[in-house]
């Protein structure tokens, strides 16, 4: 738990102070997507595609690296509730379309320097398609708090998921928000960076039932001992809480009034990992584009 007491600090120690940049609000957690929690009071429509170098879910990845694109779309309305869709297909496996997601949720800002949302995602997923890590979960309850600390801005962030598997996360994230006060081709445009640290702790159920949903990607032996069923009593207790992964996050974009397009490098440092993942240090890429509708 050394890890964690080091975050703790980090989160009081790093500076951020900065409006989030003019794009869509992300609340699913389970692909990387534009960074910012801007609280819209406006009717807006969003849509996106994004590109990503391997899925990583919860701090996990599987045990083939599985580059991925999407698309999303999401409906803001004034009172804060939103509804969102997306698809995601996975690079050089057919199907194209492995997944798709819909969502809805409700943005809510309890002060000035206080806000976050609530979502309940559900996750379909294309049983001839690609067994990415996260099919043995199909809904997610999501729960965001973000507080700007003037100094710093940091969220904590609570996931239920259920479904062949139940699963209980913390998300811990601290960034620091950095825009240029000049333009790159005219006065409309600017940079933005957003460099951050984060933490996930919980359960990883998911990683033994996917384990024994698909004993050609994974030796479940290796999960969990032979001789029975599914059983997160076992020696490798995949239902303990517990410290999952670290990971520092640079995201550069570049904005204008309606649209971002961002890049984003993140080092993943997997730790508790059982049995045969053998997940390890690895270095995640991603493009996003947002293009809103006011």
């Amino acid at each position: 738990m050394k890890y964690f007491f080091i975050y703790l600090f980090l989160i009081i120690c790093t500076g951020a102070n900065a409006i989030a940049p003019l794009s869509a609000f992300k609340a699913r957690p389970n692909y990387l997507a534009a960074d910012t929690d801007t609280v819209f009071r406006k009717r807006s429509i969003s849509v996106g595609l994004n590109y990503g170098s391997d899925i990583l879910f919860f701090g996990r990845t599987g045990p083939v690296k599985y580059p991925y694109f999407g698309g999303d779309a999401i409906y803001n309305f004034k009172s804060g509730v939103f509804l969102y869709a997306s698809e995601t297909g996975v690079i050089g496996y057919n199907p194209i379309v492995a997944e798709i997601d819909l969502g809805t949720g409700y943005l809510y800002k309890y002060s000035k320097n206080v806000s976050g949302a609530i979502s309940y995602t559900r996750f379909l997923f294309n049983r001839d398609a690609a067994a990415v890590i996260k099919s043995a979960s199909s809904n997610d309850v999501n729960f965001k708090n973000t507080f700007d600390w003037k100094f710093a801005k940091s969220s904590v962030v609570f996931d239920y998921l259920f479904g062949e598997a139940n699963d209980y996360f913390i998300t811990l994230n601290t960034s620091k928000y950095i825009e240029t006060n000049w333009g790159i081709f005219d006065d409309q445009d600017y940079l933005s960076f957003n460099p951050g640290i984060s933490a996930i702790l919980g359960t990883q159920n998911f990683v033994g039932r996917y384990g024994a949903d698909h004993p050609g990607k994974l030796d479940p032996d290796f999960i969990f001992p032979p001789g029975g069923d599914y059983d997160i009593r076992s020696h490798y207790n995949n239902g303990r809480f517990n410290a999952l992964n670290y990971s520092v996050k640079l995201p550069i974009a570049y904005n204008r009034p309606h649209y971002t397009f961002e890049a984003s490098w993140k080092y993943s440092i997997p730790v508790n990992v059982e049995g045969a993942l053998k997940n390890r240090h690895e270095v995640f890429f991603n493009l996003t584009f947002y293009y809103v509708f006011f």
